[in-house]
């Protein structure tokens, strides 16, 4: 089989076969064929996609690349989550802990964060001694044990989806529905889970930022959940604002654990809330209505709170020393008026400026710094009152910016609903 004339065939907008994709991955991962000729039939992918029957071969070579975790040995029904990621996005540090303190098992690998979004393991190691690097036999044992883990995705999982994933990242298609979808998918399949919850962002701060290719692209993952015999959910929810009230790893940990205790930004935890309930639903196999009474009640009895201690324990974190920058300052309007839109990666790129994430996959980050948002579209500004407060050490952020992050009008938005759809 030759390289050349599978990126001619796509080229010229015919399909691939399965025999095709699977040499061109396997290939890719052996170093047969070069980072150009991948990088060359990636942007072919891109630009004349892959219908379902593609994207299912190419799902399947990433998956069948590495290892797949054998979860067989937990009892009960194991249910993932996965988000396509956006700005203060730390659903998952709340619904973990709600979906595992009541009996349904989590066994979650997460990654870290490059550019303006941060990853969830970013976020838990801003927990003093949390260790993210489990292997294997003690992934599979803490699940057993207390029923929830949380680590990182080991260099035997998928890795074609990591090498194409960093070709990606550095040739400009990241933006394309069937490798998005097949490289989100190989991951939750590899990981092991019999059913999986996908929060798919839409809106200006996410990934895909048109609704109609957010939809496109739940579809697609529910459809190849399907065919891999997973059952498979996908919300669409809002990314047009920061989710929930801060932006950074620290920070967003201490949110969580004021969610996890009932005192949560109400948007936040309505999110974190409904897609516990579907997770529940799935895993104990009861309608959703008394899933949702469930997760509210585990909630409201600090038994998720406790779930999450405990599991932050389990993995040798201190949940009572977070990192969070001491220095502080606000930023306050210059106008009277009603927010109207607030352009929350301009305000997560200028957290990246303070170092709260990587430009380059090995760089170091500062986990203490970020900045508190204090107003939220619909609310009312007046002038001199805080917008946002911001958690610095050596670097600051242009306060212009931040300013100009934040849209006034005089007359009132209602706002974005957190959630659009759920896609079945």
């Amino acid at each position: 089989m030759n390289i050349i004339s599978i990126i001619e065939k796509k080229k010229d907008k015919k399909k691939l076969s399965s025999d095709e994709i699977t040499y061109a991955v396997n290939a890719y991962v052996m170093n047969i064929i070069s980072d150009a000729q991948m990088a060359a039939l990636l942007m072919a992918i891109c630009i004349n996609g892959m219908d379902i029957d593609e994207t299912y071969y190419l799902t399947k070579a990433m998956l069948e690349s590495g290892d797949v975790i054998d979860l067989s040995s937990i009892d009960g029904i194991k249910v993932d989550k996965h988000s396509t990621g956006g700005v203060g996005d730390k659903t998952t540090l709340v619904v973990a802990p709600i979906v595992a303190s009541l009996g349904v098992s989590v066994a979650k690998l997460s990654g870290k964060g490059l550019g303006h979004t941060g990853g969830t393991i970013d976020k838990l190691e801003s927990i003093s001694g949390f260790r993210s690097n489990l292997k294997e036999e003690e992934f599979i044992n803490q699940v057993k044990k207390i029923g929830i883990v949380d680590a990182e995705q080991t260099k035997e999982l998928v890795p074609a989806d990591k090498k194409i994933y960093s070709l990606r990242d550095v040739t400009g298609t990241t933006r394309s529905i069937p490798l998005i979808a097949s490289s989100i998918m190989s991951k939750k399949l590899a990981s092991g889970a019999d059913k999986i919850v996908l929060d798919v962002k839409t809106g200006s701060g996410a990934l895909i930022t048109d609704f109609e290719d957010s939809v496109n692209l739940a579809k697609v993952m529910v459809t190849i959940g399907k065919m891999f015999k997973k059952q498979t959910v996908a919300f669409i929810t809002d990314m047009n604002e920061p989710l929930g009230n801060t932006i950074g790893n620290g920070l967003e940990v201490k949110e969580a654990i004021e969610t996890l205790k009932g005192n949560g930004n109400e948007r936040f935890t309505d999110l974190c809330l409904t897609i516990s309930s579907y997770m529940i639903s799935l895993g104990k196999k009861i309608l959703l209505s008394e899933a949702k009474e469930m997760a509210k009640k585990a909630l409201e009895s600090g038994l998720a709170l406790e779930k999450f201690k405990e599991f932050v324990m389990y993995q040798g974190g201190d949940i009572t020393n977070i990192e969070v920058s001491k220095n502080t300052y606000d930023v306050t309007s210059i106008y009277d008026g009603y927010v109207r839109d607030i352009d929350e990666v301009m305000l997560a790129n200028e957290c990246l400026v303070m170092g709260a994430g990587r430009l380059n996959k090995d760089d170091e980050i500062n986990h203490g710094v970020g900045m508190v948002i204090k107003k939220h579209i619909g609310d009312y500004v007046r002038k001199n009152e805080v917008l946002v407060t911001v958690y610095y050490d050596d670097k600051k952020p242009s306060d212009e910016n931040i300013l100009k992050s934040f849209a006034l009008s005089k007359n009132k938005d209602d706002g974005f609903p957190i959630i659009y759809t759920v896609i079945k």
